[in-house]
């Protein structure tokens, strides 16, 4: 297995390592030498910063043996989403799933959507769901993607990271970031906001577990009416345990397009977003449903392109798909403040047709 990913990364080209959030950049010479043919030594100047960013001894051992090299993509695509399902052990009171079918591709098929990925210029992939480590496909997956030179982030409500066989896996191939969702500081409210009896227990075990195991960890704190008195008391946890940790308390109508969740949001913890001044949705960035289906980002998921059936090539209509959902139209064309938007159009017309409060995605309108 490759000890070192080296990649094109837009007008740049990356050293990576497997699992580590760090990277180094290297001069476009530096990278055509590291796919000179033949038994190459790795050189002397790789060895050295090597050595130095990740207290990794390479010397002697040949370029073919530890460095995986990545190919360019025909297209700007560095990073994208995948939901493996859509299907959750959790039923959150605040939940953007709405009906939560656990259905999608095959193994044979998340194979197709992972080669694609990869011949695309895909290099950070975060994998998501649903929940994705419930998903009987996932450890084939999740190695494949690994060994296809992919930097992998996992979106998780970690109910499952005190299975020994999960744990050994992300230990054996470890994610450059494992985030995971917290959705109190006592089971009796994490477990009132997830609907499931344990569910703080067997998060608790398997956070311990994945410390224990040196694995880069992340957590977003979910902040809803049931758990905002423990706010506090989350963000001190986050602290003790020494990681680092986000805040989220906007919350989305459903995929589906309906609005039970916006009732869940604490109304003292909502914040203002910073005007919306574009984003790489759909240009350097794409998102995969569970069928393989890509999209500008899981907020926009129409149109799609099916890259099981069309490939690589279909992403080349993704960048004009972008450009028309980011009209402003269904009652902001036309508007003269604009450019002040805090919400990008296809999470306003989420919200539109949700029929949620005018104050949920403009700040203008009386």
């Amino acid at each position: 297995m490759h000890e070192l990913i080296a990649t094109p990364f837009g007008n740049r080209h990356l050293i990576l390592r497997p699992g580590s959030p760090k990277a180094l950049q290297l001069p476009a010479a530096r990278f055509e030498e590291l796919r000179a043919p033949g038994a190459v030594l790795v050189p002397a100047w790789l060895a050295d910063a090597v050595r130095t960013q990740w207290d990794l001894n390479l010397t002697g051992r040949h370029v073919a043996d530890v460095v995986l090299l990545r190919e360019a993509g025909p297209y700007a695509f560095s990073r994208a989403t995948w939901e493996l399902n859509l299907g959750c052990d959790y039923d959150c009171v605040m939940c953007y799933l709405g009906q939560k079918r656990f259905e999608g591709l095959d193994i044979d098929g998340k194979r197709t959507l992972l080669t694609v990925m990869r011949d695309a210029g895909v290099v950070w992939l975060q994998m998501t769901g649903g929940e994705p480590l419930i998903d009987p496909d996932f450890p084939p997956a999740y190695r494949l993607a690994y060994e296809l030179g992919m930097q992998l982030e996992i979106l998780s409500n970690g109910s499952r990271l005190h299975n020994d066989r999960i744990l050994h896996l992300l230990r054996e191939y470890p994610p450059a970031k494992l985030t995971l969702s917290l959705y109190g500081a006592t089971a009796a409210t994490y477990d009132r906001v997830t609907r499931r009896r344990g569910g703080f227990d067997r998060f608790t075990r398997g956070l311990e577990k994945a410390l224990a195991a040196g694995l880069n960890i992340d957590l977003s704190l979910l902040i809803v009416r049931d758990n905002a008195h423990e706010a506090d008391a989350m963000r001190t946890w986050a602290r003790r345990l020494g990681v680092a940790f986000r805040e989220y308390a906007n919350i989305s109508p459903t995929i589906h397009g309906t609005a039970e969740p916006l009732p869940q949001q604490s109304p003292e913890h909502l914040t203002n977003r910073q005007p919306f001044t574009g984003c790489p949705a759909g240009v350097t960035f794409f998102h995969a449903d569970p069928f393989g289906r890509a999209s500008i980002c899981k907020v926009g998921r129409e149109p799609n392109i099916d890259l099981i059936t069309e490939g690589v090539e279909g992403l080349a209509r993704l960048g004009q798909i972008a450009d028309s959902l980011m009209l402003r139209t269904g009652g902001c064309n036309g508007c003269t403040l604009s450019g002040t938007c805090r919400v990008c159009r296809p999470m306003a017309k989420v919200l539109q047709e949700a029929k949620a409060p005018l104050k949920h995605y403009c700040q203008h309108g009386k």
